[in-house]
């Protein structure tokens, strides 16, 4: 069905105003490339980075205004008209303050450590108030907004492992282009702005301060960061997952049953099932589950 937004009422992201304020010396990113069309972001990011690491250094930005093959969780495609959707994806090369690269272990909250810096983004530019559903989805009352997807890029040539953090929000579609019934919209939900370089460079900021208090600490999540609470603590507060009764559908096709209690050090889920038993769920699908009656 065609949508009564054309391009024209989409506008473009602002390339050169973009790079101005984001990168170098202005800005805390190296790099910044904005292109028209591509099957992922991520994929390209994370291709780039393992071909030429010099080239893409730590905090280099890949966005777009057009996704035709987006990747989401357990590799469900992810698309949406033109110019109606913050597409970016983000390198990271993490090291704390001496240059020592974080471990590995703590690679697993970048996704978590975006989902937050885009929420939080997104309600002081807004006025909406989203949430997020664990593993990596912002929701805005019980509908999906936006996913993020971290991946991670073999160190090669002597270089460290580096993550790729992908976002995708709905920013302009109308009911008709909503890819699924319980999806939702920064236009659905009544936004204050739907102005994308604005929400880019609102969440671009945030998560740039994020990465760098998360460096800071070594990448332990449970250490407070200096501007206060620690990313588990952020995380959590903000986490509508917590405390509701679940059913976690494990990759190996299994399911878990329970109550959500808490995420571990390493940003999985602890569910309690209801025979006492805790499990900790790392990978999957979580669905909320309605109070019987």
């Amino acid at each position: 069905m065609t949508s009564r937004y054309s391009n024209l009422e989409r506008p473009g992201l602002d390339r050169t105003g973009l790079r101005e304020v984001l990168c170098l010396p202005h800005g805390p990113f190296s790099r910044l490339e904005l292109v028209e069309a591509t099957g992922s972001t991520n994929t390209d990011l994370a291709a780039y980075a393992e071909q030429d690491p010099a080239q893409w250094p730590d905090l280099s930005v890949l966005t777009a205004e057009e996704q035709t093959a987006g990747r989401g969780r357990m590799d469900r495609i992810w698309t949406a008209p033109e110019r109606s959707s913050l597409i970016v994806s983000v390198l990271l090369r993490p090291a704390n303050r001496e240059g020592k690269p974080l471990p590995t272990q703590s690679f697993a909250w970048f996704s978590l450590l975006a989902a937050l810096a885009l929420s939080e983004s997104i309600e002081e530019h807004t006025e909406v108030c989203p949430q997020l559903k664990w593993p990596n989805d912002v929701h805005v009352d019980g509908r999906k907004l936006a996913g993020v997807l971290a991946q991670l890029v073999p160190g090669t040539g002597g270089s460290q492992p580096a993550v790729v953090v992908g976002t995708g929000v709905n920013v302009s579609l109308t009911d008709q282009e909503l890819p699924v019934p319980t999806a939702t919209s920064l236009l659905l939900e009544y936004a204050t702005t739907t102005d994308r370089n604005i929400l880019l460079k609102a969440y671009l900021r945030r998560l740039a301060q994020y990465y760098k208090e998360f460096t800071a600490v070594d990448g332990d999540a449970s250490r407070p960061w200096i501007g206060g609470p620690s990313l588990l603590e952020r995380v959590s507060d903000r986490m509508v997952t917590i405390g509701q009764q679940v059913r976690a559908d494990l990759p190996n096709g299994s399911e878990i049953t329970g109550r959500a209690m808490n995420l571990d050090q390493h940003g999985a889920l602890v569910v309690r099932d209801d025979d006492g038993e805790r499990h900790t769920v790392s990978a999957g699908d979580v669905v909320h589950l309605r109070p019987a009656g």
